[in-house]
């Protein structure tokens, strides 16, 4: 079980898209273009990106348009096969008729649904709770849409409520699940049963199902609504989160805090590094834990005056910041927001429709890479040998 790799990803995407209507009349739903190129290929190109070898794709309404645009998947050095069966097959007999195709262990996924995969934290939940099957849940505390299922304290779910009516629902599953093969015996042959109503209440009677959870917000082509916002995510603006103190201005003695602007210092090059990045379009955001403020040091308006500063400091020579995000509470205060925990960075990720697999967080201390690495950031370190305008020149400038 240690061993295992998963190599096959299973995409259902047979779908009518009804919501979508009159522009799913012409088009399947997958094939909904953004900047260019289909929903379907962003999803493609990121299973590529993870490892994946291989694509199943289930289809069933106007499939023809989806196999010659992607064909044997040569262009994207992955292969791609299909099993394509009756428009009006629910998605339970949909997978159960490709089950000869299908690998012992899988990555199943729906065709609507977009989230930057943590595949390898997935993978190894997988095989630590050793269960037959984990399925991906967005914790909702934004109340981006309804929930429809509950977990335990030993990560298994224990309901899963479809017409999400039950109480205390808390997170909702976003389609991307890992299987062992064996959960399909679960499907009666032949009979068009609906996937996570048919299979969802055996695993959970039998806690076989786990969940692996993120606050990673999830975009979709499932309805109207969803496609700005979509869009936007899709765009992929660059983007780039520091840290403050230790980053852009020197840190105060320990146990203190810069608490005014006469205490400021700019580091060498910080300016000239923002501006930088600026130049080649970076929308720059802060991230910055300030317990000054908690413990009596600075208040509010202390600090943001000396942000107002700073801010006007980087315009005079062409630079931006975006936005600040800041924790003003205290070391014990067990808040959401204060690094190490990387509550700001899914704020920040909410707000601007952010990838945050895509882009770097740049911090100085222990506690913004555990952030940076919960949020599913490229985290880079502040050292003595590299400043922060060395940082961008060399290495995120240099992989654009």
């Amino acid at each position: 079980m240690n061993n295992i790799k998963i190599k096959q990803a299973v995409i259902l995407a047979g779908g009518r898209g009804e919501r979508l209507r009159p522009i799913t009349d012409s088009i399947p739903k997958p094939m909904i273009e953004f900047h260019g190129k289909p929903f379907l290929e962003y999803l493609i190109e990121m299973l590529k990106e993870q490892g994946f070898t291989e694509v199943l794709l289930l289809l069933g309404y106007l499939p023809d348009q989806i196999e010659n645009y992607f064909g044997n998947g040569e262009r994207w050095n992955i292969k791609i096969s299909y099993s394509k069966t009756n428009v009006e097959n629910d998605t339970g007999l949909r997978i159960k008729l490709a089950e000869d195709l299908i690998n012992d262990t899988f990555l199943l996924m729906y065709c609507d649904n977009y989230w930057p995969m943590q595949y390898d934290k997935m993978l190894q939940q997988f095989i630590k709770i050793g269960k037959s099957a984990l399925v991906t849940v967005y914790r909702n505390s934004d109340n981006y849409t309804k929930n429809n299922l509950r977990i335990n304290d030993d990560k298994l779910i224990e309901i899963y409520d479809k017409t999400r009516t039950s109480q205390n629902l808390q997170g909702v599953d976003i389609g991307f699940f890992i299987f062992k093969k064996e959960v399909l015996k679960i499907f009666p042959k032949n009979k068009n049963v609906n996937f996570e109503k048919t299979v969802f209440p055996i695993l959970i009677k039998n806690q076989q199902i786990s969940a692996y959870v993120t606050d990673h917000r999830y975009y979709s082509v499932g309805s109207y609504e969803r496609l700005k916002v979509t869009k936007e995510f899709l765009l992929r603006k660059p983007t780039i989160l520091l840290d403050r103190d230790g980053v852009i201005n020197k840190k105060a003695p320990k146990t203190d805090y810069v608490k005014n602007w006469s205490e400021w210092e700019w580091i060498k090059g910080s300016k000239e590094a923002i501006c930088l990045l600026k130049k080649n379009g970076y929308r720059i955001i802060i991230i910055s834990n300030q317990a000054g403020i908690a413990r009596g040091k600075m208040t509010v308006r202390d600090l943001d005056d000396i942000h107002i500063r700073m801010i006007n400091d980087i315009q005079k020579c062409g630079g931006e910041i975006d936005r600040i995000y800041y924790c003003p509470h205290g070391w014990d205060d067990n808040c959401e927001c204060r690094k190490p925990k990387p509550g700001m960075i899914f704020q920040a990720q909410r707000d601007y429709h952010l990838d945050l697999s895509r882009l770097y967080f740049i911090g100085d201390d222990e506690r913004d890479k555990q952030a940076g690495d919960a949020a599913g950031c490229k985290t880079i370190l502040i050292n003595q040998n590299e400043n922060l305008y060395a940082i961008v020149k060399k290495r995120v400038l240099e992989e654009e």
